[in-house]
């Protein structure tokens, strides 16, 4: 970790893990948003859609790349560059948090853990996954250049640049509202800070977009549907007791990366149970060493109230379809990996630095391998469905999925018996009946 330069560390790390990345196809949601939808292939439909469509500048990039030539190779360029970017933003967000007292590996490790978690394949290797990481490639960028402005005094920096960079996140992914309350954490951890009243005269332009993004948000056809929606799937309550379960299996996925799964298969709670306490009480316990160490103005502190900010747009009072996906972990999940860089770095100083520097040295190149191993996952419909149903066997539109999949790999006895198990499991499920019913049709009319 110290004969490299962070830049080519890190870069590098990106590139190695996800170089068979590129022989993923179109998946699930891709076809949603990209492959069927008209409104990104030409720039003309583009520019139509823009008065009444949502994430404007996460559609630009797909439009960008549908019009490009390069086909699925520009797409996952794009997709492995912002990753690379992100991770080195990550590492120079860590010095400047936290300043000399952070050493280089304590700022380092996270990064790397960032770059080759294998829980970030859902939003790099997974091509629509891309909301994710372009969001957060703007939304560093503007908390560096805050960061930036501060230690300079430079209004350019706090009042322009950083604000830009704000709606330009936004406009890639609405969870990036939470920006004004992550640069209250920094403001927050930071040692050399000179006071609360110079620090919220310099977030003051964040804020009042924040407020003009709400109201604009809330006015938008296009944002006022999904809001509806979403609240008609279940209540706010229900939701909140879910997500306790949700998040602790978001948790989960960190240290058991080899479950990983496109479509996990969780419950929806509608009032407590007993599965719920354990939970709430790891969540409100590491909820409550945030804070304490916030006051400490400990990285470790910063770290773990990071992980909770992040995740309180996908997986808190807003319901959403699927309870948790991997993908809402992209950022979130980089603020338990400094928790856990910083005790890394309390044991280099008692037990050695190149033990601890070898031990971690070795997690890096474990998880990169798992990472390689789950980029394969994607090559194909089939293989990716048959990985989530092997992991969620009771969900039906997991069953459902793979019996496409297999229909248009032409295994067709294949797909007949997934069809049929989606509906044992849902018999309700309008979506696998109706595709059942469209290949019997197909048979017949063969025969």
């Amino acid at each position: 970790m110290k004969r490299l330069s962070p830049f080519l560390l890190l870069a590098g790390a990106v590139a190695v893990v996800y170089l068979n990345s590129f022989r993923g196809v179109f998946q699930f949601d891709d076809y949603n948003v990209i492959v069927d939808h008209g409104g990104v292939h030409t720039w003309g439909a583009y520019l139509a859609g823009l008065p009444r469509g949502i994430r404007p500048l996460l559609k630009f990039t797909y439009t960008l790349n549908w019009t490009s030539g390069l086909g699925l190779f520009g797409f996952h360029l794009v997709n492995v560059g912002l990753h690379a970017a992100n991770a080195v933003m990550l590492f120079f967000l860590a010095t400047r948090i936290g300043g000399p007292s952070v050493s280089r590996f304590a700022a380092l490790l996270p990064a790397l853990l960032f770059a080759v978690h294998p829980v970030q394949t859902e939003a790099v290797t997974y091509i629509s996954g891309r909301s994710a990481s372009l969001m957060a490639f703007f939304y560093l960028g503007s908390l560096l250049a805050w960061l930036r402005g501060r230690e300079r005094g430079s209004r350019f920096l706090l009042y322009v640049v950083s604000p830009i960079l704000f709606l330009l996140a936004a406009a890639s992914k609405e969870v990036a509202l939470t920006l004004p309350f992550a640069l209250i954490l920094c403001e927050a951890v930071r040692r050399e800070r000179t006071g609360w009243k110079e620090a919220l005269r310099a977030q003051a332009v964040h804020w009042g977009l924040l407020a003009a993004l709400a109201v604009l948000f809330l006015a938008h056809a296009g944002y006022g549907r999904l809001l509806e929606a979403c609240f008609d799937i279940r209540g706010a309550a229900a939701n909140l007791l879910t997500q306790v379960h949700g998040i602790g299996y978001l948790l989960s996925r960190l240290v058991m990366p080899h479950a990983l799964n496109i479509d996990p298969d969780l419950p929806v709670f509608s009032g407590g149970s007993p599965v719920l306490l354990p939970e709430a009480l790891l969540l409100a316990a590491l909820l409550a060493a945030g804070i304490f160490g916030l006051v400490k103005r400990s990285p470790a502190g910063f770290g773990i109230l990071w992980f909770f900010l992040h995740l309180v747009p996908t997986n808190s009072f807003i319901p959403r379809l699927d309870v948790a996906n991997e993908r809402q972990l992209y950022l979130a999940s980089w603020g338990l990996f400094l928790a856990v860089a910083a005790g890394a770095d309390l044991l280099r100083k008692k037990r050695g630095a190149r033990r601890v520097t070898a031990v971690a040295a070795v997690l890096v190149v474990a998880l990169g391998l798992l990472t390689v191993s789950r980029n394969t996952v994607y090559r194909s419909e089939v293989a990716l469905w048959e990985d989530t149903v092997r992991k969620s066997p009771g969900k039906a539109r997991g069953w459902n999925n793979l019996g496409y999949a297999y229909q248009q790999a032409g295994r067709f006895r294949d797909a007949e018996a997934a069809y049929l198990r989606s509906l044992r499991i849902d018999p309700g499920y309008a979506l696998a009946r109706g595709n059942l019913s469209g290949l019997k049709a197909r048979a017949d009319s063969v025969r």
